[in-house]
């Protein structure tokens, strides 16, 4: 039997087979889940590959979780799809150039509000568009990169991780009496196509490749991933609010 035997499984920001999501998608098709996509506007042929190099080539429907219209109707959207939902994963991060890169001080709120409805609120956007979905029960689980600290280049980013991670604390206080487990999973760098878009990425891999306790592979997304998929499974039955660090054991260790 596999860890997902019978779940139905809601996977966000899938773009390509080097990504976390992707290989969250694909590890749970594998444990026996059913998987249901989304993706928008120009990154949705990119889904759409991505989703034919699955296992089972798994279904991708819109979402813009800025957009109000897609939330409201995402649960009869994915119906069409599943007949419910065991699992969530949100793998949504954006943060405008302007809010990157060392410009912190200067950057404005039009940008910094960006970063944060994408990356933070969308959390809770995405977990009550989902919730008439799961019945009593359910687990959400959020892709997180270490907020206890201040990271070179990543300035607003960083600000809305530290926000995200607060936001799974409320999501688990309020959806736990429904039955519904949240909580993230912070992964150490992984070399995919939104690592691109920050500055200095590559300034990581000398971090991890000398603090890391544990060997650390940049271009190997699946620890995160099974990580992922653990937290959806009947594993971690009483397990909620919590933050999973899958980095090699860097976050553990002093500077």
């Amino acid at each position: 039997m596999g860890l997902l035997d019978g779940k139905r499984i809601l996977v966000t920001g899938v773009l390509t087979d080097a990504s976390i999501a992707f290989t969250v998608a694909r590890l749970a098709q594998e444990q026996g889940a059913e998987v249901v996509l989304t993706s928008f506007g120009r990154t949705m042929n990119l889904t759409k590959r991505s989703a034919g190099r699955l296992p089972t080539p798994a279904p991708v429907i819109e979402l813009d979780v800025t957009n109000e219209d897609d939330l409201a109707s995402l649960a009869s959207r994915v119906a069409e799809h599943v007949s419910g939902l065991d699992g969530v994963l949100h793998s949504i991060g954006f943060a405008p150039e302007a809010a990157l890169g060392g410009n912190f001080l200067n950057t404005s709120w039009a940008d910094v509000g960006t970063a944060m409805q994408i990356s933070a609120y969308s959390f809770k956007s995405l977990a009550m568009a989902a919730r008439p979905l799961m019945g009593s029960g359910g687990s959400v689980v959020g892709l997180d990169f270490d907020a206890t600290v201040a990271w070179p280049k990543y300035d607003w980013m960083g600000v809305a991780k530290a926000a995200l991670e607060s936001c799974s604390r409320y999501l688990a206080r309020d959806l736990g009496p429904s039955g519904i487990r949240v909580n993230l999973v912070a992964a150490g760098p992984i070399r995919t196509m939104a690592a691109k878009s920050i500055p200095g990425f590559d300034d990581f891999d000398a971090v991890w490749s000398t603090r890391a306790p544990l060997a650390w592979d940049l271009d190997d997304p699946e620890p995160a991933a099974r990580a992922c998929v653990a937290l959806m499974s009947d594993w971690f039955p009483a397990t909620t609010g919590e933050i999973i660090h899958v980095d090699g054991g860097v976050h553990s260790q002093g500077a």
